[in-house]
């Protein structure tokens, strides 16, 4: 993004004064005819109207306008005082307007105007400045036939994305030897809630801020050059969402709180901007670390919001004078770097690990990658609801080879792993299935479903089910009600759904139905096809063990319920099954489409 060349308020006076020695000049070749034409026009004045206006030169009185500026709240007050040098500049009194510059949320702007999220109102403007041009590219997308909102391609600021941490942190999170990069700080695994990770990141909400939804941007970036880069990245989101911060008053909080000789580092995900306003305002100490690979750079795009040519010419002006020299002088010293990247080193220091050069720049996300990145984090903010039904037919105390463990346990162990990767608020059920297990029905339940931290009779839901898990085994002899369970657990999901979850049916199985006196797989399939409703999903994840099993009608089942079907002896699989099957939830493809 190149350079704009503006005006400072010297720039100003020296044009005022040209344009007052050519008026002198003119006076002398036309004294008379001048002083003629403005005794008539002084009687004219006079006698129609009782007094006259006098122009921009000498002051304005109703015709004045104010311009109108939403800011980013961090870089509002610089602009306020630079707004107030402009209303005394000679422009700003030869164009009778005044600049009045008020702070406004980026997010809460940009949702004002399209109407897809939260907003608190009071947001109209002639300019926008925003933090970042992600915003501007998603109110262009959303906004539609709304031609108002016209970027100028001019930056008065930027702000490189950092990792924010205290100096006390640094030597555990880098070294000359092995600096950071965004593939070391966020796993893209599934980590357990006794796992730990390497570093403990903490972000912002991508929903109302640039710096989260740029780490966002940063990771999806970053799994893209890996195999099953759907996966990785929701796993990835599921991390960052365990240590969220609503805003940057929370995440410094969390930086100081944090215990000292903790094993994950704190690291905040931040600008340098934010950095050093919280350490001059708060007079604590902050150290910034670069990762080695790059960063996204918020630009403070100077945005246009307003037709009319009078106020667009104003906005121009101003424009012109937050890119002068001057101004943007005055924009280095409240902690910003300059259009061209430049920084004031007295005010970003080294002792605090600010770098004069840019990091590098990395893409951002077009306006369609971050309007699907809000929605994937989103989705998997929803928390999950899941009714897990267990196979204990007589074929499940078979042998799996080559584990020296039977079908049961390896299922068992398997769904106790899976446990451990939902938060708290999880909402887990637990069914077993085999034939006439409970009053003529093939299944029975075991634990309702209830959040994982809920008090069950003095232990959590959680131990309740870890205990009854450890206590299934299989029913000799016994068959397996494969279709009649599911289409009960079906129903039972269906009529209990809950909107503010994702709502999933996990079946483990040995797979095949082998009842005979059940109903057939096409009339499951029909009742589940009537059952599934796209607005209330229900998605069935079926997961089956063993070399004896046909995965043609688990696949069928789940395709209905847009689900996912999968085959495997390896039950330390179960982490990235739960994620395949949420990465397709998210993106809307079917299993086919992700093998692709």
């Amino acid at each position: 993004m190149g350079r704009h060349r503006g005006s400072n308020v010297d720039d100003y006076a020296l044009d005022s004064r040209r344009r007052a020695n050519r008026r002198r000049r003119r006076r002398g070749t036309g004294r008379a005819l001048a002083a003629f034409a403005a005794a008539l026009a002084l009687l004219i004045g006079l006698g129609v109207t009782g007094y006259f206006v006098l122009d921009g030169r000498f002051g304005c009185t109703s015709s004045s306008r104010s311009l109108h500026v939403a800011a980013a709240p961090e870089i509002a007050p610089v602009l306020t005082r630079l707004a107030e040098d402009f209303n005394a500049s000679d422009t700003a009194k030869d164009r009778c307007v005044t600049v009045e510059v008020r702070g406004a949320d980026s997010a809460d702007v940009a949702y004002s105007i399209t109407g897809a999220g939260p907003t608190m109102g009071g947001t109209d403007s002639q300019v926008w400045i925003p933090d970042s041009t992600l915003w501007v590219k998603t109110v262009q997308r959303d906004a539609g036939d709304d031609d108002t909102i016209v970027s100028t391609g001019t930056s008065v600021a930027r702000s490189p994305l950092v990792l924010v941490t205290t100096k006390d942190a640094v030597s555990d999170a880098e070294s000359e030897d092995a600096p950071l990069s965004w593939s070391d700080l966020v796993p893209t695994e599934a980590i357990s809630s006794q796992e730990t990770a390497p570093y403990q990141v903490h972000v912002i909400d991508p929903v109302h801020s640039s710096a989260g939804l740029a780490t966002l941007a940063l990771v999806s970036n970053m799994v893209n050059r890996e195999e099953g880069a759907q996966t990785r990245f929701i796993a990835a989101l599921q991390n960052l969402q365990k240590s969220i911060a609503p805003d940057e008053e929370a995440a410094f909080t969390l930086l100081s709180e944090a215990a000292d000789g903790e094993s994950a580092a704190p690291l905040l995900v931040l600008s340098e901007q934010a950095a050093w306003r919280h350490s001059t305002r708060t007079g604590s100490t902050v150290y910034v670390i670069y990762p080695e690979d790059g960063t996204y750079t918020l630009d403070y795009p100077y945005v246009l919001r307003t037709n009319d040519p009078e106020v667009q010419l104003a906005a121009e002006d101003f424009r012109a004078f937050l890119t002068s020299r001057t101004a943007q002088e005055v924009i280095r010293a409240d902690g910003f770097r300059s259009a061209d990247d430049s920084i004031d080193p007295a005010v970003l220091t080294e002792e605090h690990g600010f770098r004069p050069e840019h990091p590098g720049e990395l893409p951002a996300p077009g306006e369609q990658a971050a309007k699907s990145l809000i929605q994937a984090w989103n989705q998997l903010k929803l928390g999950t609801r899941l009714l897990t039904v267990i196979d204990i037919s007589g074929s499940m105390a078979e042998l799996v080879p080559g584990t020296g463990l039977t079908r049961m346990q390896v299922t068992t162990m398997a769904a106790t792993q899976g446990l451990t990767l939902f938060p708290g608020n999880a909402e887990v059920g637990l069914w077993e299935f085999s034939v006439d297990l409970d009053e003529g029905r093939d299944y029975r339940e075991l634990v309702p479903i209830r959040p994982l931290d809920t008090d069950v009779n003095g232990a959590t839901q959680h131990e309740t089910l870890t205990a009854a898990l450890a206590q299934l085994a299989p029913k000799p002899d016994g068959d397996t009600g494969l279709y009649d369970t599911i289409l009960a657990a079906y129903q039972e999901l269906t009529e209990t759904y809950a909107p503010d979850r994702v709502n999933t049916l996990l079946v483990l199985t040995d797979g095949n139905n082998d009842d005979y006196d059940s109903i057939t797989l096409e009339e499951l399939l029909k009742e589940l096809g009537e059952a599934y409703q796209p607005d209330r999903p229900v998605s069935i994840i079926a997961i089956s063990f063993g070399p004896d099993v046909d995965p043609e009608p688990l696949e069928r089942i789940a395709e209905v319920t847009r689900g996912a079907a999968y085959t495997t002896e390896d039950p330390t699989e179960i982490g990235e099954i739960f994620l395949s099957a949420f990465a397709l939830r998210i993106s809307g493809t079917s299993a086919d489409e992700e093998e692709e």
